[in-house]
């Protein structure tokens, strides 16, 4: 191994070993296991949502477009990575270049992300958003 090899591979564990430190959740599941328990029923509004973190140091995007049906979503907009902001007006908007999607379907409305938001499966009890 050289001087730069070991030099490289040294920064690349500090910059993770930051990432991790600094408690910033990973757009995703993360590695939350099925069953888990995401959120509430009652914590997700119906026709907006809400950012939840997950039990699997992941962040997910929870809507509930009607009453009872509840859809999750990655909330890494695939324009740039930054994440989406929950529904108002009817709409999930990418802060920092506008990007529109369904908060139904995850689906882009507006560009300038290529497509929509990755749907990730969920369950709903009575009382509660279970990841599937």
């Amino acid at each position: 191994m050289n001087r730069r090899t070991l030099l490289c591979g040294l920064a690349a564990l500090s910059v993770a070993g930051c990432a991790t430190s600094t408690g910033k959740k990973i757009p995703g599941p993360g590695s939350a296991k099925s069953g888990d328990r995401l959120a509430g029923l009652a914590d997700v509004p119906v026709g907006g949502g809400v950012l939840v973190d997950t039990p699997g140091n992941g962040q997910l995007l929870l809507t509930q477009p009607t009453a009872g049906v509840v859809k999750a979503f990655n909330p890494a907009c695939p324009h740039q990575g930054t994440t989406v902001n929950p529904p108002t007006a009817g709409e999930i908007t990418c802060p920092t270049h506008k990007s529109g999607f369904d908060p139904a379907t995850g689906a882009v409305r507006t560009g300038p992300a290529p497509k929509g938001l990755t749907e990730i499966a969920v369950t709903v009890t009575q009382k509660d958003v279970l990841l599937a």
